[in-house]
């Protein structure tokens, strides 16, 4: 079973979705790979965790820089999970590029595309925050919930 709840945020609809005890999931609406994951038996309910995220998305869009995590439990690949957890380490207002992050996993230079593949399936959209990462020389380019929010994103962090 899994646990829905909405929330408004200024950049559009955000569905978040747990398992009872953690995130699941975390798709702004019409998101490429809306609702990866969620399949069964699907309920509105509240949740702890759907608090916790609410105070973080709250905190972010006001300008803040959160300083905790909601309990996360992204589903996917091992080798998905480690880029995952690598872009957790990539610090707000900071960006880090395809390469870069396939060279820190230990893969070699050609590895990027499919570590690109992984960022654009990061079931917690914002939270492991795949909006963070960039081309060569910085360039915008895919995110599941659109460029222009990529682009909104990366403004809000850098104030």
């Amino acid at each position: 079973m899994a646990y829905t709840h909405l929330y408004a945020s200024p950049l559009g609809g955000i569905t978040l979705a747990s398992d009872g005890e953690a995130l699941i999931g975390l798709w702004f609406e019409g998101q490429r790979h809306f609702g990866a994951g969620l399949a069964g038996e699907q309920a509105e309910k509240p949740l702890p965790v759907f608090d916790q995220a609410e105070r973080w998305l709250n905190l972010y869009f006001s300008g803040g820089r959160p300083d905790f995590t909601p309990p996360l439990r992204p589903r996917g690949t091992a080798f998905q999970e480690a880029v995952w957890r690598r872009l957790l380490a990539i610090p707000y207002g900071c960006t880090a590029a395809y390469g870069e992050i396939a060279a820190s996993l230990g893969l070699p230079p050609g590895a990027a595309r499919a570590v690109g593949g992984a960022v654009g399936r990061n079931p917690i959209s914002l939270i492991i925050p795949c909006h963070r990462v960039v081309g060569t020389n910085g360039n915008l380019t895919g995110y599941a919930g659109g460029i222009e929010r990529k682009k909104r994103l990366l403004e809000l962090e850098r104030g």
